[in-house]
């Protein structure tokens, strides 16, 4: 915490800052209790780093990893340039006009005005989608955080990543220099999603079968829980883990209007709460979930 915004508004909320395709917001209660005692922590496959953000802040070292360096550079400046950040973003309104200029127009030079034209198309897309030929007009203040509610929740997740570790590294080499004992929280792209329409960095079936055996040979020093689809061969690929188990949570709200379509519950639109469902797969023996 820099002394400059000592005493400035802040949430309080351990919630990612951003909006994630596939992130674990949904699932963060499931997730926590299955969390073994730990000093050092890592997400190789950080995302939205949800459970990072909602877990009690370890005392050893913690590492966030993500290939998409639009995620990692803006994390980087939530953590070393909040109010910058915060100056930017002051009086921009979450318009579908302004999410157009900005996703097409506007040219950023600086890292950390990359940053604000991420962490604002991020909380105006629908579904928080980045990748640029998905990435669509999606914000509703029924449901999205209003840019009022910004400034004070980027200062706590900023307060929250002091001292975190930050970089956008293959899986294997962040993975491989863990410390012994580290704990591991693996959320990879989904084995059988249509990947290409989320994210900017593709995982390939050999990515899949590559993080299977980066995990076996630093399961006897690294304690992981992964989550991943639940998918026939990802349950080939770890039958040595200890134990494989199939969650289900519910991970949206009901919605009563359709942003991307253009529908209301006056037009006939229905919405509904869908529900997530994933394996669990640990290397260290936890109490079944109920």
């Amino acid at each position: 915490m820099t002394l400059a915004n000592v005493g400035l508004p802040r949430s309080n909320r351990s919630n990612s800052p951003f909006r994630y395709p596939g992130g674990k917001f949904y699932a963060r209660s499931l997730i926590l209790r299955e969390i073994p005692p730990h000093d050092d922590y890592c997400e190789p496959f950080a995302g939205g780093a949800s459970v990072f953000f909602a877990k009690p802040t370890s005392d050893g070292t913690s590492i966030l990893n993500d290939l998409d360096t639009g995620v990692i550079n803006t994390l980087e400046q939530i953590r070393d340039d909040v109010e910058g950040l915060i100056g930017l973003l002051d009086g921009v309104e979450a318009t579908k006009a302004n999410h157009t200029y900005y996703k097409n127009h506007y040219t950023p030079g600086t890292d950390l005005e990359k940053a604000f034209r991420w962490f604002y198309l991020n909380r105006t897309s629908y579904s928080g989608i980045m990748r640029p030929e998905n990435c669509y007009w999606g914000f509703g203040r029924k449901y999205s955080m209003i840019p009022e509610n910004w400034p004070p929740h980027l200062r706590t997740v900023s307060d929250k990543l002091q001292g975190v570790v930050l970089s956008a590294c293959d899986f294997e080499e962040v993975i491989d220099a863990l410390p012994d004992g580290c704990f591991v929280f693996v959320d990879p792209p989904y084995y059988a999603a249509d990947q290409e329409k989320f994210y900017n960095a593709v995982f390939e079936h050999d990515d899949h079968e590559r993080l299977a055996e980066c995990l076996k040979r630093n399961g006897n020093r690294l304690l992981f829980l992964l989550t991943y689809d639940d998918h026939p061969d990802i349950r080939s690929l770890y039958g040595w883990a200890s134990s494989i188990e199939g969650q289900e949570w519910n991970y949206t709200i009901n919605r009563t209007d359709d942003q991307r379509n253009g529908l209301k519950k006056q037009d006939g639109f229905r919405g509904g709460r869908d529900k997530g469902s994933e394996l669990f797969v640990r290397n260290y023996d936890a109490q079944p979930l109920p």
